[in-house]
């Protein structure tokens, strides 16, 4: 059997929960599962398919491995249609008040996908990263998410800055988390409209990016470590803001 292939504009997911959520969102053009592979979970996957006449493909391991690019692919693979951006204006306006993730130089795919399923499960609007020294949406941040890509917003701006004054336009509190600020991040206010701006570990904020924000805060740390993983900081200050906006109650 030759190898499938799949068109440039194509995506290639893999893993059990990306692609179970590929298959209930968004259009697929084929499946591809290991031969001999069993378990619950994929033949749930192959039900989904038949039901939603999904072609299917069952191919040998190397065959997966090869259109996956990686071992690590739970035994099947689905090639779909890209993933859309969607512009700023969508993602700031499609909840109210909003609450969104602003990613600064943010280059892990794994991050990139913890933060997308964290920012899903805390009820964000949606995600914004750069263009530039950025993860961009690929198959590796879609395995990391775990399916969560498929239930978020995610826009991609050219320039972060001017991205953040137009939020400020909107009405949108603009926060940026660092090493070194004044303000703990437990006294900002996330009950009003607002955005919360994550820079690299490496890196922290762009100066110009920090100069944007309303308002800088960090994350207190009482142990020997000088920071958080970004997707950690980003999961602390969002558990806040829903807390915030819970009323205090526990969710």
């Amino acid at each position: 059997m030759s190898e499938p292939r799949n068109p440039p504009s194509q995506d290639v997911l893999y893993g059990i929960n990306a692609v179970k959520e590929a298959v209930r969102s968004r259009p697929v053009d084929h499946v591809l599962a290991r031969e001999g592979a069993s378990g619950r979970r994929l033949q749930e996957i192959l039900s989904e398919c038949r039901a939603r006449n999904i072609p299917l493909r069952f191919v040998p391991r190397a065959a997966l491995e090869r259109v996956a690019g990686t071992v690590h692919h739970q035994d099947v693979v689905a090639v779909c249609s890209e993933k859309a951006y969607d512009d700023l204006e969508a993602v700031a306006s499609s909840s109210s008040p909003a609450l969104l993730v602003v990613l600064d130089s943010v280059e892990d795919p794994a991050n990139l996908g913890a933060i997308v399923r964290t920012s899903v499960a805390a009820g964000a609007s949606g995600v914004v990263v750069g263009e530039r020294r950025a993860a961009g949406l690929s198959p590796a941040v879609a395995r990391a998410a775990a399916g969560a890509l498929e239930h978020v917003r995610i826009a991609r701006v050219k320039n972060l800055v001017r991205a953040l004054v137009e939020l400020k336009e909107k009405g949108i509190w603009v926060y940026g988390f660092e090493t070194g600020a004044d303000k703990n991040y437990l006294e900002l206010d996330y009950k009003l409209p607002c955005a919360l701006v994550m820079g690299s570990e490496g890196h922290g904020l762009h100066r110009l990016v920090r100069e944007a924000c309303d308002q800088l805060a960090v994350i207190p740390l009482r142990g020997p470590v000088d920071s958080l993983n970004v997707s950690v900081a980003t999961g602390i200050v969002l558990y806040e803001a829903l807390r915030q906006r819970s009323g205090g109650r526990g969710t």
